[in-house]
């Protein structure tokens, strides 16, 4: 059942945003077209990911550390691939790891401190 829920809530934005990019790419918007896809894709693996937190046996460091790992080994290589940022050294790919880490800390403080609120 989890696997069916972490399709559907990844699924149902990549299918939107790669409706997007096909218009943008059929109107020869090629970048656009390829950045809204790359943007798709990412939103594919967050939203997949937050069935994680549907695993009440697990505590939420656990489910936070997982999905961490799992936005590690998806998000960060299609942020390295995704030909938004340049990639000239092994320290370029760190300063994106860094801005990774830091919207990701930011973005999980933000949704923990709301899902805490609303779940009173």
């Amino acid at each position: 059942m989890l696997f069916i829920q972490a399709l559907l809530r990844g699924a149902i934005p990549l299918i939107i945003m790669g409706g997007i990019a096909l218009s943008l790419y059929f109107q020869a918007n090629y970048s656009d077209a390829k950045g809204t896809f790359t943007a798709g894709l990412i939103t594919f693996f967050v939203g997949a990911t937050t069935v994680i937190y549907n695993i009440d046996h697990w505590g939420f460091t656990k489910q936070s550390g997982i999905h961490f790992l799992i936005m590690l080994i998806t998000v960060y290589p299609i942020l390295l691939f995704s030909g938004w940022f340049t990639i000239a050294s092994v320290f370029d790919a760190f300063k994106i790891f860094l801005l990774f880490l830091a919207v990701g800390a930011v973005l999980w403080l933000v949704l923990s401190t709301l899902a805490k609120f609303y779940s009173r």
